[in-house]
């Protein structure tokens, strides 16, 4: 207690060195070799726990130890890890059962032709809040969005930005996306909660996203040759887990219940040999350890790494640095709030990773929070929308990438993530929305 009170109040600048270590590392890695994932997130941030390790020499080892294994024993990170691992088994198993593949084709099987385009952004925002995924949302649609440029000579880039649109829709909302639970974890609210303050601020932004495309491109027709074939059990999963979630259900509950139907729907139908249950739910459809549980591994160990390295900075005074550097600048709730969009659009800038942004900047934003009476749910909203703002428009984020280099293989026409910007809509709407919200709906302090 005595060391924490020597503290000066304003805090200690210093401290943050790990966290500057990590971003020049990250970013420098990125520059230099002109590909932003070169340098292993993890990697990074283990040279900044190092780094941490060194600084405050008023403490031995031991203590240090004992330090990051409190902060990493945190009820929120452990329940924050476990709920990863959970999302990445009924991921593993809902994709290897086909619901991926139905979901998308049933979308497209009621989509008006004559709404392409906006058919598009909704059909993406239906698939991704199911899936959890944008980057999934993307592969799924990109190719399709190519097809439909192609017939209604509508510029590709719409088409694609219709796409990219949707994808961070869900990945802001839904229930079992990594970024949502990161965020509603991080700050020690309910999803449903979280949900439904989210979805109330962000739906004027979906709506005026699709009367833009209507009128774009509105009156364009298109016909798919291949064939759309679907099957409604196989989409069931995903209905009962965002109807479960919404419903205010144990979130495991509704993920491991999800995992069962859907294991139960794939070995039914299937499109999963009883044998290979367990592998599909461990090691993701493949079974080559990239999805399931295994295709959590590196954002659990992540989140461990940056509790580590977040103790051991808030110890030495460089989240009380940050917070009074916030309160000399802002004034009341609306302040406060302007703080933590700031801080989430900065970090995920910096990192280009929207999850990574929300683990490194959740315990700082909580204390925000706490500060100025935030809600729980409000400062969650936020946080996840403002680095699904970041992720949604960053040339160097994997979504754009990968949504330009799908288009480029598909069309063998060269895109760029530059291309598609331009009729990224949503996120910019989105981050409209957010700041009308901090500026004129009142914020209740959460009991």
């Amino acid at each position: 207690m005595e060391q924490k009170n020597s503290r000066p109040e304003t805090g200690r600048a210093a401290a943050l060195l790990p966290i500057l270590v990590f971003l020049v590392l990250f970013l420098g890695a990125g520059f230099v070799s002109g590909d932003f994932y070169s340098m292993p997130a993890i990697l990074a941030f283990l040279i900044a726990l190092f780094v941490a390790f060194l600084q405050d020499r008023k403490r031995d080892f031991n203590e240090k130890l004992h330090l990051i294994a409190k902060g990493v024993g945190d009820d929120n990170i452990i329940t924050m890890c476990l709920i990863f691992l959970a999302a990445g088994a009924f991921s593993g198993a809902v994709t290897a059962a086909g619901g991926a593949d139905s979901t998308v084709n049933l979308g497209l099987s009621i989509l008006p032709s004559g709404v392409a385009v906006a058919g598009l952004f909704i059909i993406g925002c239906f698939i991704s809040v199911s899936m959890g995924t944008s980057m999934g949302t993307i592969a799924a649609l990109t190719p399709i969005a190519v097809g439909i440029a192609q017939k209604t000579e509508y510029p590709m880039a719409l088409c694609v930005g219709a796409v990219m649109c949707g994808a961070m829709f869900g990945d802001n909302l839904s229930m079992i996306s990594d970024t949502t639970i990161a965020a509603v974890k991080t700050q020690g609210c309910e999803m449903k909660d979280k949900f439904r303050e989210n979805f109330f601020i962000v739906l004027p932004a979906a709506v005026i996203t699709v009367v833009i495309f209507l009128i774009l491109a509105g009156g364009g027709d298109f016909t798919l040759e291949e064939e759309l074939s679907y099957n409604v059990w196989k989409v069931l999963p995903y209905l009962v887990v965002l109807i479960g979630a919404l419903a205010g259900f144990n979130v495991f509950l509704v993920l491991i219940g999800g995992t069962v139907l859907s294991l139960i729907v794939g070995v039914a139908t299937g499109s999963i040999l009883p044998a290979d249950m367990f592998k599909v739910v461990a090691q993701g459809p493949a079974m080559d350890g990239t999805g399931g549980i295994m295709g959590m591994y590196d954002i659990t160990v992540i989140s461990i790494v940056v509790a580590c390295i977040v103790s051991l900075v808030k110890e030495m005074g460089g989240i009380q640095f940050i917070l009074s550097f916030i309160k000399k600048r802002v004034k009341g709730k609306r302040g406060g709030e302007l703080g933590i969009a700031s801080l989430a659009l900065l970090v995920d800038l910096c990192t280009a990773n929207n999850t990574v942004a929300i683990v490194m900047a959740g315990p700082i934003a909580k204390e925000i929070s706490e500060e100025f009476e935030i809600s729980p749910r409000r400062s969650a909203s936020l946080l996840d929308m403002f680095t699904s703002v970041g992720q949604g428009l960053i040339p160097y984020g994997a979504q754009l990438l990968s949504a330009a280099g799908l288009a480029t293989s598909v069309s063998g026409i060269t895109m760029t993530p530059f291309d598609i910007i331009p009729y990224c809509f949503y996120p910019m709407l989105m981050a409209v929305s957010g700041l009308i919200c901090i500026l004129f709906v009142k914020n209740r302090k959460q009991a």
